[in-house]
């Protein structure tokens, strides 16, 4: 039986190796492709998604976090292709670099459009606090996974950015949430607030379910 898992094995790893960042990759699209439509927009560009006046006056969070989101998404999605890293450390680790500053970016222009903003119409205090939370957590997780890769510390380097980089994917999973959350219960307030807060819970929860797998594969059976 151990005689087969050399020829078996590469065949996984080469298919999460595509799967994975692929998914993510198709997961963000749609932040991704409004982020880009707004920052047009803000350029002079045409008015393809309605008119936000909240950002008339300060733009610069806004772009910071569109730019770092989408450096974060897009870059960050090849760090979970397996093959792909282990060919190409040297890539991995610069790149690495890249993301931890995108990544703060994220999380910094995040805190500081829900504090600088008046809030979306349609939105209450719990998505409020639901961003102050999961920007936070992002940017504590972040640094935490920086410390871990300083002390050679790979297995919690690799579960700190994990969780980082599903609190950023959330707003893809959002679209989802509040889709589905829509159609069941209906709008309002509280359950749109409750349909966004739920992208990042199922996010995090995915990570912490990736996190585990490999302990659970040495486990002897």
């Amino acid at each position: 039986m151990t005689a087969l898992l050399p020829a078996t094995r590469p065949r996984r790893t080469g298919g999460a190796s595509r799967a994975v960042p692929s998914a993510l990759v198709a997961l963000s699209a749609i932040p991704v492709a409004a982020g880009t439509l707004r920052l047009l927009q803000l350029a002079g560009g045409p008015q393809v998604l309605p008119a936000d006046p909240r950002f008339a006056g300060l733009a610069l969070p806004l772009v910071v976090h569109i730019v770092g989101a989408t450096t974060y998404a897009l870059l960050g999605a090849l760090q979970f292709a397996p093959r792909f890293r282990r060919r190409h450390w040297a890539w991995h680790r610069r790149a690495g670099r890249v993301l931890a500053v995108a990544g703060l970016c994220v999380a910094g222009s995040a805190l500081w459009m829900t504090l600088a903003y008046s809030p979306k119409p349609g939105t209450g205090d719990l998505l409020f606090v639901f961003r102050l939370t999961f920007a936070s957590a992002m940017a504590g997780f972040l640094v935490l996974g920086i410390n871990a890769a300083r002390r050679r510390d790979i297995p919690a380097h690799r579960a700190w950015m994990m969780r980082a980089y599903a609190i950023a994917l959330a707003a893809g999973t959002q679209a989802f949430t509040e889709g589905i959350g829509g159609a069941l219960w209906g709008s309002g307030v509280v359950r749109d607030d409750l349909a966004k807060g739920a992208g990042w819970v199922i996010n995090i929860a995915v990570a912490e379910w990736a996190i585990a797998r490999p302990a659970r594969r040495r486990q002897p059976s």
